[in-house]
C-alpha cells in the first residue's frame, strides 16, 4: 500500500503540471482568447479569474487523490503508449471529477470536501454550478488542442468515449439522487452497481478508454480494460461508503456519516435491508429518510449496519469483483513493471483508509 501511494504522490506533480497548463491558476489573454475565442466586444478578465479559475484552483489545491489520471498514465504505459505525446488528456477525468463534486455537494446540500467549506459554501450556489459545468466542458479544448498531433479517426474515438461518458454519468447521478430522496425502498444490489457503474465507475472507464484509444489500443482493448476500470470505480464507491460509516480521518475530510446525512441507499445499507429484522429496517430507513446531522442518529443507523456485519460483507464483495474483472484483463496486458503497479493499483482502493 505504501508503494501505490508514493506512486501517487510521484505522478501528483506531473499530474498538476497539465492541469495547471489547461486551466491557469491566473487567467489571460491568450488562454481567454484560445478557450472562448476573440471577444466580439471586450472580456472581463478580473471577473472571470474570480469567478472561474479561483473557485477551481482553491478545490483542486485542496488535494484529492489523483488516481483517475493516474490510472490513464500506468495504462498508457503497460500498453506501450508515448505518454509525453498524449499528456494533455491526462487532464480530461480529473477535471470532470471535480465538476461533479462541485455540482454533487449542492445536489447532495454538502458542507465540508476536503477538509474545508464546499464552494457552493464559499463562493455561492450560482457559481459553483456554472464552475462545475466549465469543467464538463474542458476536454473538448483539450481535444481541439491536439488536433494536429492525432489522426482523425483518433481524436473522433476520443470524443465518442468522452460524451457517452458524460451521458452516462449524469443516468449515474440521477439514480443516486432519487434513492436519497426516499423515493425507492427497495434497491437491488444490481441496481446499485449500476448506479455505481454509471457514476464513480464513469470517470475511471473513461480514464481507461482514453489511455487504450490513444495508445492505438483495438476495440476489444477498449472494451474490455475500461470494464475493468469502471469494475475499480465501483470497488473504489464501495470503499468509499465504508470509509464514510466507519474511517474517522474520513470522516474530517468530508463530514461524520455524511452518507447517512445525505439518505444514501449504499451496497451496505441494501444488504442490511435484506438481513435486518422489520423493527431495524423500519428504524434505518427512518434515520436515513430524515436526513440528519444528529450525531446520536447518524451513529444508531451505522451501529445498525455494523449489526449485520455490512462493512465485512461489501469489502469481500468489493475484492471479489476486482479480482474477477482483473482476471478478464490480466491476459491482455504484457509483462511489465506497469502491469504489476496496476494490479497493486486496484487493490489499492479497496483497501485504503484514506
Amino acid at each position: 500500500m505504501e508503494d501505490i501511494i508514493k506512486f501517487l504522490e510521484e505522478k501528483k506533480e506531473l499530474i498538476d503540471s497539465v492541469l495547471k497548463e489547461v486551466i491557469p491558476e491566473k487567467m489571460n489573454n491568450e488562454y481567454i482568447e484560445f478557450a472562448f475565442g476573440k471577444a466580439r466586444y471586450a472580456y472581463d478578465i478580473e471577473t472571470l479569474e474570480k469567478s472561474l479559475s479561483e473557485p477551481i484552483w482553491d478545490f483542486l489545491n485542496r488535494g484529492g487523490k489523483r488516481w483517475r489520471p493516474a490510472l490513464f498514465l500506468l495504462l498508457t504505459e503497460a500498453l506501450g503508449g508515448d505518454i509525453d505525446r498524449v499528456k494533455d488528456f491526462i487532464s480530461i477525468p480529473e477535471l470532470v471529477h471535480n465538476g461533479t463534486l462541485m455540482v454533487d455537494d449542492v445536489e447532495d446540500l454538502g458542507e465540508l470536501r476536503r477538509g474545508k467549506p464546499c464552494t457552493h459554501k464559499i463562493y455561492g450556489i450560482d457559481v459553483a454550478i456554472n464552475t462545475g459545468n466549465f469543467l464538463y466542458f474542458i476536454p473538448l479544448i483539450v481535444i481541439r488542442k491536439n488536433s494536429d498531433k492525432f489522426p482523425a479517426e483518433v481524436l473522433k474515438k476520443v470524443y465518442d468515449v468522452y460524451s457517452q461518458e458524460m451521458i452516462n454519468v449524469s443516468l449515474g447521478q440521477a439514480m443516486d439522487i432519487w434513492w436519497h430522496k426516499g423515493k425507492a425502498e427497495n434497491v437491488t444490489e444490481e441496481q446499485y452497481l449500476q448506479m455505481c457503474a454509471y457514476k464513480t465507475g464513469t470517470l475511471a472507464r473513461m480514464a481507461a478508454k482514453l489511455a487504450v484509444v490513444l495508445s492505438d489500443g483495438s476495440d476489444e482493448y477498449i472494451e474490455k480494460i475500461g470494464k475493468f476500470a469502471e469494475t475499480v470505480g465501483i470497488a473504489f464507491q464501495i470503499q468509499d461508503d465504508v470509509l464514510s460509516a466507519s474511517g474517522e480521518g474520513f470522516q474530517d475530510k468530508k463530514g461524520f456519516g455524511d452518507d447517512v446525512t445525505e439518505g444514501k441507499r449504499t451496497l451496505m445499507v441494501i444488504h442490511t435491508m435484506n438481513k435486518a429484522t422489520e423493527d431495524d429496517r423500519k428504524q434505518l430507513l427512518e434515520i436515513l429518510n430524515m436526513h440528519t446531522h444528529d450525531e446520536n442518529l447518524i451513529r444508531e443507523a451505522i451501529d445498525i449496519l455494523k449489526k449485520y456485519d455490512a462493512v465485512n460483507y461489501v469489502k469481500g464483495f468489493a475484492k471479489k469483483l476486482v479480482q474477477e474483472a482483473w482476471n478478464d484483463v490480466e491476459p491482455l496486458l504484457q509483462e511489465s513493471d506497469a502491469k504489476k503497479t496496476l494490479k497493486s493499483f486496484a487493490d489499492f482502493l479497496i483497501n485504503r483508509e484514506i
